[in-house]
């Protein structure tokens, strides 16, 4: 048996959520098109014949403007540490710039380049964003794409052989170390993305706090009383929405599922340690 942890870290909206739920082929991490959608460290299991892969999704890695910000690159940088092989997920869209250089500066060596979003790229441009990110001094490079699958199977492959002898960290059954409660939070944070823009995604938090399936009893954080008419929407037609959606994505397509969703006002959240510390680690409803 071969076993390891690979750590994808990169910018924010570099692919690396989209990326790990296509080699999983399951879904562990929301996604949506906004920066910082990620705000956990999550570990997504691959089990395979005579191995076992944990991938570590991380946030992404940016110049923090709130404590929100600065605890998001803590939890991607110390995901580094321990870990059997690193990877520096970049964007084929976006320049390669002064953010990759400052993640790239804290890899351990022989570390990994992927250029992810490759389906949305020219092939001039990836093979521009390949030879840009050549002065990483990678251990390898692969060019691929979390959306179609296209190039994963030889990435997959290559950390494959990077494993080492060793136990499987996690059952076969078991392919997130994300508990329930909280994926569902997350998942009803995911809906609220998809439909607001600017400043209200990130003023956003949710959590879990009544746990009795098939009852759910989750929270949504706002920062300002105006927000919270926002989110509730009129006659409450945004919360039923969200609702509808999230449950479609649990099991059975959440049938018998009475799912809960209130809305509260705890102001300037993202700058506060007590609230950031509530919202961030993982902890068991009430």
């Amino acid at each position: 048996m071969k076993s390891g942890f690979v750590t994808f870290v990169g910018r924010p909206n570099a692919g690396k959520s989209t990326l790990i739920n296509q080699i999983l082929g399951s879904k562990v991490s929301i996604v949506s098109d906004k920066p910082q959608t990620t705000r956990l460290r999550i570990m997504g299991v691959l089990h395979r014949e005579e191995s076992q892969i944990v991938f570590v999704d991380t946030p992404g890695i940016h110049k923090p403007v709130t404590q929100l910000g600065e605890r998001l690159n803590e939890t991607a940088r110390s995901a580094l540490a321990d870990v059997d092989v690193a990877c520096l997920v970049i964007d084929a869209t976006a320049p390669v710039g002064r953010g990759d250089q400052v993640v790239a500066e804290g890899l351990p060596p022989r570390s990994v380049v992927i250029i992810t979003k490759c389906d949305k790229a020219s092939k001039e441009a990836i093979v521009e964003q390949l030879t840009k990110s050549s002065k990483f001094d990678a251990e390898e490079y692969f060019p691929v794409s979390g959306t179609t699958g296209e190039g994963v199977e030889v990435l997959v492959e290559y950390l494959e052989s990077r494993m080492v002898e060793g136990p499987a960290y996690f059952p076969p059954d078991q392919v997130t170390d994300l508990p329930e409660p909280w994926f569902v939070a997350e998942l009803v944070r995911e809906q609220l993305l998809a439909m607001f823009r600017e400043e209200l995604p990130y003023s956003i938090a949710t959590r879990v706090t009544e746990w009795d399936w098939p009852r759910i009893r989750c929270e949504i954080l706002v920062e300002r009383d105006s927000q919270k008419g926002m989110v509730i929407g009129r006659n409450g037609e945004v919360l039923k929405q969200v609702g509808i959606a999230t449950r479609k994505q649990l099991a059975n397509n959440g049938e018998g599922v009475h799912l809960e969703l209130h809305v509260k006002v705890e102001k300037d959240w993202q700058r506060r340690t007590e609230s950031l510390d509530r919202l961030l680690d993982f902890h068991e409803p009430d």
